[in-house]
């Protein structure tokens, strides 16, 4: 694979901005995708109802269990379709949030505290075990951990004049992060999008830079947002080692 070169632009625990550059489109969609449907997560897939007296059917109850995000370890402590127990047992007059979920596992707990599941009136009760299981994004949505995976070409805006005094108010708007003439980096969310607040006084000329893309990528919580990424290139560095493999038979 030929060099490339990161850079981080914003960035924190579930959510990351940053620019790759020296890679092609096609492998820029590669790691989309697998961020999206090659890294596991686990989810609940399967409800046993010991008791639900609430005014919401099983099945609906299940849906809303299947996509509380659940913290999933990616060093090798699961395999594929592992399950772990959760359950639940909440009486009212109360709310049942994601974490009055207890798990059989400690490494696996509901991602996010005070995600309601249900309001449980007076004299209603909920409780169930479910079977979560790890499973991938490529075989239900339930499973993609990179919940909002998407990049841009990174553009360069050169300043070409000045703009004369019947210039045209219209916005300029561009989406993503630009590169300066000095090199900078700048989110254009920092001037609303639009380049005539950047440059108010200026003509400029906006160019896609070759080989060189934005990636946004926010998580669900199973895991990091570092975790995401580096899994989803080592799925695309996994596959290609298997088709040198396969063609060198």
């Amino acid at each position: 694979m030929a060099d490339y070169d990161v850079t981080f632009i914003e960035r924190d625990d579930t959510e990351a901005k940053f620019l790759v550059r020296g890679v092609t489109p096609a492998f820029a969609n590669g790691i989309r995708r697998a961020m999206i449907a090659d890294v596991p997560t686990f989810s609940i897939d399967t409800v046993r109802f010991i008791e639900n007296s609430s005014v919401m059917f099983d099945e609906q109850l299940a849906l809303r269990l299947g996509l509380i995000p659940l913290t999933t370890p990616l060093g090798g402590e699961f395999d594929d379709d592992d399950t772990v127990t959760l359950a639940l047992d909440v009486e009212g007059p109360e709310t049942a949030y994601s974490d009055d979920l207890v798990s059989s596992d400690d490494l696996v707990q509901p991602a996010e505290e005070g995600v309601p599941i249900i309001d449980l009136k007076d004299g209603q009760r909920l409780e169930l075990e479910a079977d979560a299981e790890l499973g991938y994004g490529q075989d239900h949505a339930k499973h993609q951990g990179g919940v909002a995976v998407g990049y841009r070409h990174l553009q360069r805006v050169e300043v070409v004049g000045d703009r004369d005094e019947f210039h045209d108010d219209e916005p300029n708007i561009v989406r993503g992060v630009i590169e300066t003439e000095d090199g900078d980096l700048v989110p254009t969310e920092e001037f609303d999008n639009d380049l005539t607040e950047r440059y108010p006084d200026s003509e400029v000329e906006v160019t896609d830079v070759e080989n060189a893309f934005v990636f946004d990528v926010e998580t669900d919580g199973s895991f990091d947002v570092d975790t995401l990424v580096r899994a989803g290139v080592g799925s695309i560095r996994g596959r290609a080692e298997e088709l040198k493999e396969a063609v060198q038979l």
